[in-house]
């Protein structure tokens, strides 16, 4: 499956590794703006629940999207302020986004096009990604930011 309006990914495309719940995926290089911290998230009164609330960068305000929400994973632990979280801007429609992730690790190329998954993925992970892109660190699942950022079939139906 593959998202409307994303950019597919073929053999040496730049990919960045991330980790959300725990797992190590990939998303397209050539969507990130800018890898940064949040020190601070204004919540959003009424906002679906995988709006982790508003932030800003360089005088722009962003919306955080919350991934293991979005993924209808367990709830976030959100570090203290202090330490910051760790987030992937990306830009959609023309709005800018927050991804807040677990971790960044690393930026890669794709030694292929997204292939099909043998095993059977959690709703969540299934509804993201179109399949797993071979890298030099071995197959990491694709995810697309669009999908995270319109988060699970719950929050779309109810808005």
């Amino acid at each position: 499956m593959s998202v409307a309006g994303q950019a597919s990914v073929t053999e040496g495309a730049l990919l960045l590794i991330v980790a959300i719940g725990g797992e190590r995926v990939v998303l397209h290089a050539a969507e990130v703006r800018s890898v940064v911290t949040i020190e601070a998230l204004v919540p959003v009164p009424c906002a679906p629940a995988h709006v982790a609330g508003l932030t800003a960068l360089r005088s722009r305000v962003l919306t955080a999207i919350d991934c293991r929400r979005a993924l209808d994973l367990a709830d976030r632990v959100v570090p203290p302020a202090e330490t910051g979280t760790p987030a992937v801007v990306v830009e959609h429609e023309g709005h800018g986004y927050a991804l807040v992730v677990d971790a960044v690790e690393d930026v890669v190329h794709a030694m292929s096009a997204p292939l099909p998954v043998g095993v059977p993925l959690q709703p969540g992970w299934q509804r993201v990604s179109p399949g797993m892109v071979e890298t030099a660190q071995g197959p990491l699942l694709l995810v697309e930011t669009t999908a995270l950022i319109a988060g699970p079939a719950t929050s779309r139906a109810a808005a």
